[in-house]
């Protein structure tokens, strides 16, 4: 079965496994096993990373967008924000796509933006949505893409940085504080197991986040 992948692996590494590898335009609707598939080459090693890149993940609010501007600046890499990617690719709002077509159609066409970016190579500042991490397909891809950096942060930092603000669809809640605790209940877990580098960024300025960022990677 022809399992779609980067398509920089070179001959050797694709003869190897005897699975042929691809570029991966739709990868949204790959089946599960021939996600697994992939990943099970990613993690034994056939498919390489350029290790260059950082990736910011973590909760929204956290600051990735902010902290990715300056990294961007600081290090004169280019930056790619995953949801502004997909918004331009999808002609609207990431509010927009969650009301039009769903929580699960959106995370699928954050792995997509996930292939795409692997496929094109190169060192960048990634900044990640706050869900997307979330799936096993997603960490995978992460760490091939370069050194992953969890921006961890206190629900009583994120309900202050997003008081008013009603663009995010998950916290259209009767209790938004409520429900900024329950979801990082669940994520911080997920974000610990992809990160290389964790950084709490309650009370510190964005220039003592990129140091102690710097140091790590």
């Amino acid at each position: 079965m022809a399992v779609p992948c980067r398509e920089a692996a070179s001959d050797a590494q694709v003869s190897a496994p005897g699975i042929v590898y691809d570029v991966c335009k739709n990868a949204a609707d790959m089946g599960t096993d021939e996600i697994l598939q992939v990943i099970a080459a990613i993690r034994g090693g056939v498919l390489m990373k350029e290790n260059g890149s950082i990736i910011l993940t973590g909760f929204m609010g956290s600051g990735k967008s902010s902290l990715g501007v300056r990294l961007s600046y600081r290090m004169k890499l280019p930056l790619l924000d995953t949801d502004k990617w997909i918004e331009k690719e999808q002609g609207c709002s990431v509010a927009e796509i969650f009301a039009r077509d769903g929580e699960e159609a959106f995370r699928k066409m954050e792995t997509q933006a996930l292939w795409t970016i692997l496929n094109m190579g190169g060192v960048r500042i990634i900044s990640t949505g706050g869900g997307l991490p979330m799936r096993e397909e997603n960490r995978a891809l992460l760490a091939q893409l370069g050194s992953v950096v969890f921006l961890r942060v206190k629900p009583e930092t994120v309900c202050e940085r997003l008081k008013g603000d009603t663009t995010r669809p998950l916290l259209r809640k009767e209790d938004p504080e409520g429900e900024i605790r329950r979801l990082l209940t669940v994520r911080n877990p997920l974000y610990e197991e992809a990160a290389m580098v964790t950084v709490d960024v309650d009370g510190k300025d964005y220039e003592q986040i990129m140091e102690e960022i710097l140091r790590q990677v």
